[in-house]
C-alpha cells in the first residue's frame, strides 16, 4: 500500500482530496437509502431531503467544533487553520450530535415525531459512517497500535503509515466493517418487521447502543484518540450513551424481562469488549478476533429477540 496519495485529482491547479469525495459519497448513499424508506414509514416524500438540507450543515460544523475543542493545542496559534477541513479533522460523534440538533428543527417544521424521524435516518447513518471511514485510509489517520509481528503486516489487519514507515492496526477498517454490519442488521430487522409495533425511536436507540459498543472497542485500539485529561473522549461518551439507552429501554419495557433481554445481551457484550480493549488480553490478533465474536453474538441476540410482525412498518 505504500505510495497512496490523499489527492484524487486537481482542477485548475487546486487539489481535490479523496477525503472529501468519500465523505460526500457516504452522505449521498445514506440519503438515498433513507429516502427509499419514506413511503414504507408513511412519511411525506422528500422528508430525507429536508433533513439533509438542514442537518448536514449543522452536523459538519459540530463535527469540526468537537474535533478542534479537543485538539486546541494544534490550532490556537493559527486560528484560520480551524476552517481547513480538506485534510480531515472531523469528529463523527460531533457530527451525530449536530445531526440530532438539526433533526429537532426538521421534526418541528414537518410536524413529525422526533423518534420517527430518527428511526428513518438511523440505519442510513451507519451506512454513511461505514463509507466515510475510508476517507481516513487516504488521509493515513485513525489507525491503531504498532504491529511488531511481520506476519500481521498486511491489509486489512494492518495499514502502512508512510509518514512513520510502520504498519499499524487498521482501526478505520474495523470501524467501517462494524458500521456496515450495524446497517445490515438494522435494515434486515426493519425489513422483517421486527421493529413494527414498537415505540418510535427504537431503531435509533439500537443504532446508538451498537455504535457505542463499537466505539468503546475500536477507540481503545487507536493511537490518535481525542482526550480529556487521561480519558478517551469517545469511549467516555460511548459509555454514557450505553447507560442512557439502557435506562430508556428498561423504562419503555414496563420492566418486563423479555423486552430487556436483547439490550442486556448487547450491554454485556459491550462490557466484555471494553474489558478486552483495555488490554487484558495482550495479543492483538486474538483480541481483535474476540472483539468481533462478542459483537456478532450481541447482534444475533438482538435479531432473535426483537418483536416480529407481518408488516414492514407501522
Amino acid at each position: 500500500m505504500p505510495g497512496i496519495s490523499n489527492i484524487a485529482f486537481t482542477i485548475f491547479g487546486h487539489p481535490i482530496y479523496w477525503y472529501g469525495i468519500i465523505i460526500a459519497a457516504g452522505v449521498i448513499l445514506a440519503a438515498l437509502c433513507a429516502s427509499s424508506r419514506e413511503k414504507v414509514m408513511h412519511l411525506a416524500q422528500d422528508t430525507t431531503l429536508d433533513f439533509a438540507l438542514i442537518a448536514l450543515p449543522v452536523a459538519l460544523v459540530c463535527a469540526r467544533i468537537y474535533y478542534v475543542a479537543f485538539e486546541w493545542e494544534r490550532y490556537r496559534d493559527n486560528i484560520l487553520s480551524v476552517f481547513n477541513i480538506r485534510e480531515g479533522g472531523l469528529a463523527i460523534y460531533g457530527g451525530v450530535i449536530g445531526g440530532a440538533l438539526g433533526g429537532i428543527i426538521v421534526a418541528r417544521k414537518k410536524k413529525l415525531g422526533y423518534g420517527t424521524l430518527a428511526d428513518l435516518i438511523a440505519p442510513s447513518l451507519a451506512l454513511g459512517q461505514a463509507i466515510g471511514r475510508w476517507g481516513n485510509f487516504f488521509n493515513q489517520e485513525a489507525y491503531g497500535a504498532l504491529i511488531t509481528d511481520s506476519a500481521w503486516c498486511f491489509f486489512p489487519y494492518g495499514v502502512y503509515i508512510e509518514e512513520l514507515g510502520e504498519w499499524h492496526m487498521a482501526a478505520f477498517f474495523y470501524e467501517s466493517v462494524w458500521c456496515l454490519a450495524i446497517w445490515l442488521l438494522l435494515a434486515l430487522c426493519v425489513r422483517k418487521g421486527r421493529f413494527a409495533g414498537r415505540k418510535p425511536g427504537d431503531v435509533f436507540f439500537w443504532y446508538a447502543v451498537l455504535y457505542s459498543a463499537e466505539r468503546c472497542v475500536v477507540e481503545g485500539l487507536r493511537t490518535d484518540s481525542l482526550y480529556w485529561g487521561s480519558i478517551r473522549v469517545s469511549q467516555a461518551l460511548s459509555a454514557v450513551m450505553i447507560a442512557v439507552v439502557c435506562i430508556v429501554f428498561f423504562l419503555r419495557s414496563g420492566k418486563k424481562a423479555k423486552h430487556v433481554l436483547p439490550f442486556a445481551a448487547a450491554f454485556a457484550a459491550a462490557s466484555a469488549m471494553v474489558f478486552i480493549s483495555f488490554g487484558v488480553i495482550g495479543y492483538s490478533a486474538l483480541r481483535t478476533a474476540l472483539l468481533g465474536a462478542v459483537n456478532l453474538i450481541a447482534m444475533y441476540i438482538l435479531y432473535r429477540n426483537t418483536e416480529r410482525s407481518k408488516v414492514s412498518w407501522q
